[in-house]
């Protein structure tokens, strides 16, 4: 679809010139051969760029007649884009960071007074998905890092989407928090499997000292194949997991149990639709409180869901007894009241 508004009038202009003047290639001399103009929209102007590009005049040269464009182009923006890096960077903290949809994304960014298109949001949002990606894979960057740290605990697991898709694996280091490596295979065989610790191993030049899995079969055979000698544990959570079931399977049934005994909140609350006195009002919270505990199912195998449900029933149940017994008192103390005054 064509643009059907004009582009922003430069607010800034500027004149970027190549650092090198002589081929990277060659050495020989590279000379002026013309300029390039371009309009960036940045997060505070609108910036318009002459560039000098520069040609190796070399025949012999593989970098013959190739443009050379002035190196600080790529700090501003991506290549044929119209909107400078820093906008990315914003578009993917307000998406990644505070969970901002796109229209509101959008919304944003024209409170900065910045012309742009919903679409366009969507856009530099996958720039930014992608940049982030090749950052993550940088090899340079994984092995600066694994090198200082000097060896690797290696996290592996995968991710199947749905049945007959693709399984995603991600080999990661649980040291750095750093993803090595991330491939989706069609098979989890032992010897696909040991390919890519392979993969990592070779690539990072760090030693692996222990591995980290949930014990699948094939993933056992691949790090025995790959990684003969290194100790292979159980990932924490599923260990715990494990350790848990038959605790899970207790608090399940209690769970179950103790739900029977809450049942009935709703005819409680049609009962009161029509009331607006206060002792509705408390009925209202207590039914509301009894609905929140129901549906509740807390975090197994660290958190029991029935221990929870049970806990939060028994300090409801203490609560309305205590609400009971000072109905009783004052309903009392009303009683000698009025004997008194009959007195």
């Amino acid at each position: 679809m064509a643009r059907i508004t004009p582009r922003p009038h430069p607010t800034t202009t500027q004149t970027l010139s190549p650092i090198l003047r002589y081929c990277p290639l060659c050495g020989n001399p590279m000379w002026a051969a013309y300029h390039n103009y371009r309009t960036i929209t940045t997060l505070t102007d609108v910036l318009r760029l002459t560039l000098k590009i520069r040609r190796c005049i070399t025949p012999a040269c593989p970098q013959f007649q190739q443009p050379y464009r002035p190196e600080e182009e790529g700090r501003l923006a991506l290549p044929k884009h119209e909107f400078g890096l820093d906008v990315i960077a914003l578009v993917g903290s307000l998406r990644s960071a505070h969970h901002r949809s796109l229209p509101e994304i959008h919304q944003e960014l024209r409170g900065r007074r910045m012309l742009i298109a919903p679409r366009t949001v969507q856009h530099l949002l996958e720039r930014y998905d992608e940049l982030v990606a090749l950052s993550l894979a940088d090899p340079l960057r994984l092995q600066q890092i694994t090198h200082a740290q000097g060896r690797i605990i290696l996290a592996l697991d995968g991710l199947q989407p749905d049945v007959g898709h693709e399984v995603l694996w991600v080999l990661r280091d649980c040291l750095s928090a750093e993803i090595l490596l991330a491939r989706s295979l069609l098979s989890a065989t032992q010897d696909d499997l040991a390919d890519l610790i392979d993969a990592v191993r070779q690539a990072l030049g760090v030693p692996i000292v222990g591995v980290i899995s949930d014990g699948q079969p094939s993933i056992r055979c691949a790090v025995e194949k790959a990684l003969p000698d290194v100790p292979h544990q159980l990932c924490h959570f599923h260990y715990l997991r494990e350790a848990a079931k038959s605790i899970f399977e207790a608090d399940r049934h209690a769970k179950k149990e103790l739900k029977k005994r809450v049942r009935g909140v709703r005819p409680i609350e049609r009962q009161l639709e029509k009331r607006t006195d206060p002792e509705a009002e408390v009925m209202r919270g207590y039914c509301s409180a009894v609905r929140s505990a129901l549906t509740d199912d807390g975090h197994p195998p660290l958190v029991a869901s029935g221990l929870k449900l049970h806990d939060r029933l028994t300090a409801l149940s203490q609560s309305l007894e205590r609400v009971a017994k000072r109905g009783l008192y004052q309903s009392r103390l009303s009683g000698c009241t009025h004997s008194s005054s009959g007195a």
